[in-house]
């Protein structure tokens, strides 16, 4: 694998953090209350001394207000430019407690123990660090690597499957955008599989980190291949975005991905891309993991003008990444208002 600080162990009691943090001051814990609950106990008694601190989980977490808390923690704690910061949780808590690790002092050292599927195929490995803001996904924020990620798929076992099956998304896209065979290897993986680990969790961890690598790795601050890895992501972090507030309707970040990768891969038939056959196969499929939501004619006309925010646009024109072909993803494709309203009509119609 490419990226030399990710690291896969299969047991984390053997792991050993008081050697990679020995040339650390101090050493900051950031977690939630489920990872706090079902994951720091893993490491808790094998880590050296240590201050936790805690939050409560969800997306609403992913503010500036909540990184005041943390900095202010940081300060209170007194830590130096030569403590790390170790986060234990999944994309929200990762992205969040690397942003304030990165911005603090002008940067510190931090690591990323992933603790969700979403966070070991995806959002741990790559730089991406960031915030919600204004009800925009991931508006403000910085590129910085980790010094090290640490991927123990046991803790997939502390996963409400709800949370397991957002994570999923991000493994069906990476398949999508490239490389055909492995979609062909995950399609016939059933949400009962998914369920009840079925299936080589390890191998689709380490293939979906090792596409998102080769992607990064040629363009670490998404200037253009690294676009790619936002197919799904135009429309469905518009779709996240708009239903975050309603508690009846609220979508984790996969479910919302599920429905852009179906929407984007209709706009990728419109545009000759695709063909209809690979279409019906890829909503089919998607369709067999996550169901439906019902998405309104009003609640369409909100959520487009959303994607105006996207950060792949430029010049005010909204800008997708593409499917060519199952296995292969074309980029900065200007797109209407009307071709994302027929998108999530075709979705509607399903």
């Amino acid at each position: 694998m490419k990226n030399s600080y990710v690291e896969f162990i299969e047991s984390i009691h053997e792991f050993d953090f008081k050697e990679l943090l020995k040339s650390y001051t101090k050493v900051f814990v950031f977690a939630d209350k489920n990872t706090c609950q079902y994951c720091y106990p893993f490491i808790k008694n094998i880590l050296p001394l240590h201050f936790l601190e805690i939050i409560e989980p969800g997306e609403e977490q992913k503010t500036l207000q909540t990184c005041v808390q943390l900095w202010q923690s940081m300060t209170n704690e007194a830590l130096d430019r030569k403590a790390i910061v170790i986060n234990l949780g999944g994309g929200v808590l990762g992205d969040m407690g690397g942003f304030c690790a990165a911005t603090y002092k002008r940067g510190i050292d931090f690591i990323q123990i992933p603790t969700t599927l979403l966070s070991q195929v995806d959002a741990s490995v790559g730089g991406k660090l960031g915030i919600d803001f204004d009800g925009f996904k991931n508006h403000i924020g910085v590129f910085q690597e980790p010094q090290k990620v640490i991927i123990y798929p046991g803790f997939l076992q502390t996963l409400p499957k709800r949370e397991l099956r957002s994570g999923y998304a991000e493994v069906i896209k990476h398949a999508l955008i490239k490389e055909k065979f492995h979609w062909n290897k995950i399609n016939i993986i059933t949400l009962e599989n998914l369920y009840n680990f079925q299936f080589d969790v390890t191998d689709i961890i380490k293939h979906s980190i090792q596409i998102k690598s080769d992607v990064v790795e040629a363009d670490p601050t998404e200037k253009g291949l690294r676009k790619i890895l936002n197919f799904g992501h135009t429309l469905g972090h518009a779709i996240e975005s708009f239903y975050l507030p309603m508690a009846d309707k609220k979508l984790l970040h996969g479910e919302a991905i599920a429905i852009g990768m179906i929407t984007e891969s209709y706009l990728s038939f419109v545009q000759k891309l695709i063909s209809e056959s690979e279409l019906n196969a890829i909503s089919s499929y998607i369709l067999s993991i996550y169901g439906k939501i019902n998405i309104s004619e009003a609640e369409i006309e909100q959520i487009i003008p959303l994607t105006l925010h996207d950060k792949k646009n430029s010049h005010g024109a909204v800008n997708f990444s593409l499917i060519q072909n199952i296995g292969n993803c074309v980029f900065d494709i200007k797109l209407s208002t009307i071709d994302m309203f027929d998108a999530l009509k075709y979705y509607q119609k399903l």
